[in-house]
């Protein structure tokens, strides 16, 4: 089982957190692992959209949650068989490659069946049963191919047709009289070296003989079969053993079962493992959107680890975390926040530095690895930085991302000031977008004891249409706060031309009373020379949660 990475940011992914990851794959890659992946938790930004497109980047996958789905567990190693090749095949494959079910396709791949030891052994009995109908399905291709037989003389090979089995061994005229009792156009004969009883066939023109042993035909039989339309196989084995192989030369899908229905890759675990229990086999076909076998999945399967696995960049807070990450082995995490409690299944690569951006950590693995930075990977690294810093006037901005911002500004000749001041103008344009939209853009929530609290932030170069459009934007903080039953939901507003921030909040009142922020107008605060919602204004509220859980 083949595993895949997916590296991964935070919930409402900043420009920083995609950066990040785009940047961590590549990395991956070069070094010749191309399993990494990178993905994102949400809808890009306009500040990140702006940026890829701005460098001809392909943004990384977006995955809006991990709960366990089929595709995580599946095998993609199985066998399947074409809905036209002959039961004695199909078992023989079941057989050599050890597979417990065999998915029925058409032409075109798209399921038609399962062929299991159950339906199987169903069918096998209805094949030995003594007071079955003697009619079967087949046509002279299968029953060729089954019983490895050579044709001498043949007519419509692939026309399915109701064939009855006789075996000719009895007196001429006994044979004769039991010929007229059929419908001679759908009966088979197996003989052997028996004249008489192969012109006796050919004069009654039955639809063809199987002349057993490697006996030879007389030539004057075979031009009397052309004549008549009749066919004629030349087999290797005994007669008793070719009525035996005969009659599994019937199409594998006669004998499917039908009632099995696929599953699909992006089922949930919760959805099929009923679906499973149900199953004979206690195994079920993955298809596609179109029907197309693409695996196998069982309920062993489901026992094992995914074959997906994740590394965090730029957060380490489970709540921040893609939904449904607990499901899956974390190898590392690559971040620049504050260190809150995340478990681990296994010993990780933890790298944690105390800097203003996780795109200048990562600029620095590329060069700890000698690894030359591809251009476009450097462009979107220097805007992670000057993004996640406020083109490094942030408080968090230390001489480490000054140094790192330069040195991708070398490389890729792009001038500091003037890139940072294009990016954070891309991102504060708010006309034409909702206030769910604008707060949902980088969202992140945290955790103080039992209490939870919500943190959006944007960067804008006038804070007068937020100030307009007040009343919206508390009313849906409140919507959201409510929805997810947290003390307060806030929106910090930060004037990147007067390097500080308004904060609009929606809160429980025993919250907001412990305020002593200068209020600007109701639910409205002003923050001067705030800037950064990690080392400056996120301490400032967890100390204040933290006089309410004690």
């Amino acid at each position: 089982m083949n595993n895949t990475v997916y590296i991964i940011g935070h919930r409402n992914p900043d420009t920083d957190s995609v950066v990040a990851a785009t940047a961590y794959a590549r990395l991956k890659q070069l070094l010749g692992k191309n399993e990494y992946v990178a993905a994102r938790a949400g809808h890009l930004a306009p500040q990140t959209e702006y940026i890829f497109k701005r460098f001809k980047v392909e943004p990384p996958l977006y995955i809006p949650d991990l709960v366990p789905k089929t595709a995580y567990y599946m095998s993609r190693n199985y066998v399947s068989v074409d809905e036209n090749v002959s039961l004695w095949k199909a078992v023989d494959k079941m057989v050599s490659t050890n597979a417990s079910v065999l998915p029925i396709v058409d032409s075109e791949g798209k399921y038609c069946g399962l062929l299991n030891y159950n339906a199987f052994a169903l069918n096998s009995y209805k094949l030995l049963n003594p007071k079955r109908p003697d009619i079967f399905q087949a046509s002279l291709r299968l029953i060729e191919k089954t019983l490895n037989a050579t044709p001498i003389v043949e007519f419509d090979p692939d026309e399915y047709f109701n064939c009855t089995i006789m075996i000719g061994d009895d007196d001429t005229q006994t044979f004769r009289a039991l010929l007229e009792e059929h419908k001679s156009e759908n009966i088979i004969v197996i003989t052997g070296d028996r004249d008489d009883i192969q012109e006796v066939c050919i004069e009654a023109k039955v639809r063809a003989l199987i002349i057993t042993k490697d006996y030879i035909v007389k030539k004057e039989l075979r031009e009397k079969a052309k004549a008549n339309h009749v066919s004629i196989l030349s087999g290797h084995e005994s007669t008793a053993t070719t009525a035996m192989l005969i009659e599994y030369s019937s199409p594998v899908i006669s004998m499917a079962d039908k009632k099995i229905k696929p599953v699909r890759a992006d089922d949930t675990v919760q959805k099929i493992r009923p679906l499973l229990a149900q199953s004979p086999s206690r195994c079920l076909p993955v298809v596609d959107a179109e029907n197309k076998v693409i695996g196998i999945v069982s309920e062993s399967d489901l026992l094992h680890e995914a074959n997906i696995q994740v590394i965090l960049v730029d957060h380490n807070e489970p709540q921040q975390a893609v939904e449904g990450i607990e499901h899956y082995v974390i190898q590392e995490i690559i971040d620049h926040h504050r260190i809150n409690t995340f478990s681990t299944r296994y010993p990780i690569t933890l790298i944690n530095r105390p800097v203003g951006s996780t795109s200048t950590i990562l600029a620095n693995m590329y060069r700890e690895q000698h690894i030359s930075i591809p251009k476009d990977i450097a462009s979107l690294l220097l805007c992670g930085i000057l993004s996640d810093t406020l083109i490094l006037q942030s408080a968090t901005t230390t001489e480490y991302d000054v140094r790192t911002a330069e040195y991708l500004s070398s490389i890729t000749e792009l001038e500091i000031k003037e890139l940072g001041n294009d990016i954070i103008k891309s991102g504060s344009r708010i006309d034409g977008r909702s206030a769910e939209d604008v707060i949902h853009q980088d969202m992140k929530e945290y955790t103080e004891g039992k209490l939870k609290y919500t943190v959006s932030q944007i960067e804008v170069d006038s804070t007068a249409e937020i100030l307009e459009r007040k009343k919206e934007f508390l009313d849906e903080l409140e919507k959201i706060r409510k929805q997810n039953g947290e003390l307060f939901h806030c929106l910090l507003v930060t004037d990147i031309t007067k390097l500080s921030s308004l904060m609009i909040l929606a809160s429980q009142p025993e919250f907001e009373q412990l305020l002593n922020f200068p209020k600007r107008e109701e639910h409205v605060y002003y923050l001067k020379d705030i800037v950064s919602r990690k080392k400056q204004l996120v301490p400032l509220l967890s100390e204040l949660v933290s006089q309410i859980t004690q």
